[in-house]
This record gives C-alpha cells, structure tokens and sequence, in this order.
C-alpha cells in the first residue's frame, strides 16, 4: 500500500483534504452570500448557497467514506 508522508495511506489523506478544503470553503460562502445580498444579487446569494450545499454533502461524504476506511485494514496509520 502506498504512503504519504503522513504516515497514513494516499486514499485516508485525499479524503481528509477534500472534507477539510469543503469545509473551510462552506465557512468563506457564508460570507459571500452575504455580499450578494447586500449588494442586491439575489440570483447571485442564491448561486453561493448552492455551492455550499454541494461542499456540504461533499464533506459529508468525504466523512462517510473515511468512516467506512476505518472499519478495514484499507487506512489508517501506515505499518512500516
């Protein structure tokens, strides 16, 4: 199996990295919703809203996928 430098194996890593960059992005789109409808772009709030929706299930599955690594030998810390 594989390893990164983390100690943990590439698939474990990738998820944790999408979940972390979806997450943290659906932090920002709070405040860009927020732009728009101050500056009136309803359509546009609403454009931001669905993209932080999608990052949201996107992170949920990235949770979901890493819970179902973690009932196997298939992550984890990497045996060296």
């Amino acid at each position: 199996m594989a390893t990164g430098e983390t100690g943990f194996d590439d698939v474990s890593y990738d998820l944790i990295s999408v979940q972390y960059h979806a997450l943290k992005a659906g932090h920002d789109y709070g405040q860009y919703v927020r732009d728009a409808e101050n500056a009136g772009k309803q359509e546009i709030a609403d454009f931001f809203r669905r993209v932080m929706e999608e990052d949201s299930a996107r992170a949920k599955q990235c949770h979901d996928f890493l819970k179902e690594l973690s009932g196997s030998s298939d992550s984890g810390p990497a045996l060296t």
